[in-house]
């Protein structure tokens, strides 16, 4: 294959050189950026940082984004870095800000799109964090469909007060344990002071994690990309390879909706499975799904759960952190033993330009008595997947739970009915959260939130409490990656648009059932019938802002809360 200059020029979408001479305007302001003659020749690679230093997830970004751009410069092409939004998760958990972390997904993927699209940039590569930032930036890469490549700004490592390995996740338990009267003052200050070390994402199987495992399986970024940490001389080495990986792609015209596909979302799934990711990651496929063109439902995930077991031991159900994966051979280990045994389609294309089982050739293979981190398929930490689709009258178009069984497979207890996560902070404090209750908290979905805040922090709570396998939860919210118990989200339709979980009422008995995979409210048809007749839908909490478009565009959680459709 010819690989000259002029090849790759043959394969630029649309900013061509025609078009370049009809606008001097354009030309002059690339010229005033410091553009050369020479340079109009070569392809603009838009990168997109999330970086900003509010937040550790992100405060690298921007740095890791000029080792891209050195990469890409280095390998004949243009490198012109931008900016777009981020919202801490971590920071914003407990809080009414974390009503803005899932809009923020749809925001970033908005963006990502408009400079691209907007400057005719020929490919873009997106440098990410925090939880929000993956979906978006492949959303984005999705709905543009031009050579595109995903960088993960890696893992954090983990923090250590008193001889204990601590993450964020440490912090809101001790919160818990403070509320138990567990714990000291000086030891509570001592973990909230400790456990965040520095740059890079939540340390466990979090969402930020399970997405960049992920998304690396499905093939939109580079081997290892998911595993180095943050602070790792593989993370910068990562990224000065990106501009070698970008000039094949725009080579070859290999693009976005060429790598996405069935079976590779099946794959990213499947990764998801085994290594216990977090419940966001139904969300964020079903949404990467649609901006692709591909039809993927809650139904079909659940599927995916059935055939594939959960083999890694990680935070938040297990032992581990993302950092020592590093040992074992990362997430290309684990994606090729799932290979070997008929789990994930080695025919997939990447963006290396090779296909799955041609990357999965150079990674190494498991050790299984050297290393604990991940189990043996014939001694599963569970035979199918955590994830599981509840339906029932509680939840008739869905809801998604997250059972590993080491708190069981299946509770009944009694509804203790918070309208606000604040309300069962302050229970909790009172001690007067009992063993036997379901708690329902309601009015956080997506429209009625708005914005479908994560329960991380009542959830650590509630373990820090020594009440994690005495009580369930269900919200029509979502879970943080870092949540762990008995716990169902995602709960439709949402309390906003008058579904069955705005009807429950304290002291009504419900079912939470793995195995049958059923959420039921112990209430009589007509019973039902009558207090929906009785429920009136209430104000939007905001009609103006971000907030409230998101109210009036978001479609339910089981079809993704998309934000771009009808």
């Amino acid at each position: 294959m010819n690989t000259d200059q002029s090849t790759i020029a043959l394969n630029r979408f649309s900013r061509t050189l025609t078009q370049e001479v009809s606008n001097p305007a354009a030309q002059a302001m690339l010229y005033g950026v410091g553009l050369t003659e020479e340079d109009m020749q070569k392809p603009q690679i838009g990168i997109a940082s999330t970086g900003y230093e509010g937040n550790t997830c992100n405060m690298h970004l921007n740095g890791l984004s000029v080792y891209v751009k050195q990469g890409i410069q280095s390998s004949g092409l243009i490198g012109l870095i931008f900016n777009t939004i981020g919202v801490s998760d971590g920071m914003t958990n407990g809080n009414d800000g974390m009503r803005y972390s899932l809009p923020s997904r749809d925001l970033i993927a908005d963006s990502i799109e408009s400079v691209v699209a907007a400057q005719w940039y020929d490919g873009v590569v997106t440098v990410v964090g925090c939880d929000k930032n993956m979906p978006g930036a492949i959303m984005a890469m999705a709905r543009l469909d031009r050579p595109g490549i995903m960088v993960y700004g890696g893992t954090i490592r983990s923090g250590h007060y008193k001889g204990q390995k601590l993450d964020i996740v440490s912090a809101f338990e001790a919160l818990g344990r403070k509320y138990a009267n567990n714990i000291s003052d000086e030891d509570f200050k001592g973990v909230v002071q400790n456990a965040i070390p520095g740059a890079g994402a939540c340390g466990g199987m979090y969402t930020a994690n399970t997405m960049a495992s992920s998304i690396e399986a499905m093939g939109l970024s580079l081997p290892f990309s998911s595993t180095y940490p943050a602070t790792h001389e593989g993370k910068q080495e990562e990224c000065k390879k990106i501009g070698a990986a970008m000039r094949l792609l725009l080579e070859r015209n290999i693009t976005p909706k060429e790598i996405i596909t069935r079976k590779s979302l099946e794959n990213a799934l499947t990764i998801v499975m085994a290594l216990g990711g977090s419940t966001n990651a139904v969300l964020h496929y079903l949404a990467i799904a649609r901006a692709a063109g591909i039809r993927l439902t809650i139904d079909e995930i659940q599927e995916i759960s059935d055939r594939t077991p959960l083999l890694a031991d990680l935070k938040p159900s297990g032992k581990y952190y993302m950092e020592d994966m590093l040992a074992i051979g990362g997430v290309p280990a684990v994606t090729k033993y799932l290979y070997q045994n008929g789990f994930i389609h080695g025919d997939c294309l990447t963006v290396t330009g090779k296909t799955v089982a041609e990357n999965l050739e150079e990674a190494a293979d498991l050790n299984f008595e050297t290393q604990k981190i991940v189990f043996p398929l014939d001694k599963p930490i569970k035979p199918t997947g955590h994830i599981q689709i509840l339906r029932g009258n509680l939840a008739p178009t869905g809801s998604v739970a997250k059972i590993t069984g080491k708190e069981g497979l299946k509770f009944e207890g009694v509804a203790k009915v918070c309208e606000h996560e604040s309300e069962i902070i302050e229970a909790l404090s009172k001690g007067e959260i009992l063993p036997g209750q379901v708690i329902v908290i309601r009015n956080a979905g997506p429209k009625g939130g708005p914005g479908m805040s994560e329960m991380l922090k009542p959830t650590s709570a509630i373990m820090g409490a020594g009440l994690g396998d005495k009580v369930a939860l269900i919200t029509d919210g979502r879970f943080s990656g870092g949540t762990h118990g008995f716990v169902v989200g995602h709960v439709t339709p949402e309390a906003f648009e008058g579904g069955p979980i705005a009807l429950v009422q304290n002291g009504d008995r419900i079912t939470i059932d793995a195995t049958t995979r059923e959420l039921t409210l112990h209430i009589s048809d007509e019973e039902l019938a009558y207090r929906k007749s009785e429920w009136q839908q209430p104000a939007p909490l905001f009609t103006k802002g971000v907030l409230g478009k998101y109210i009036r565009s978001v479609k339910s959680a089981s079809e993704g809360c998309v934000t771009d459709e009808e």
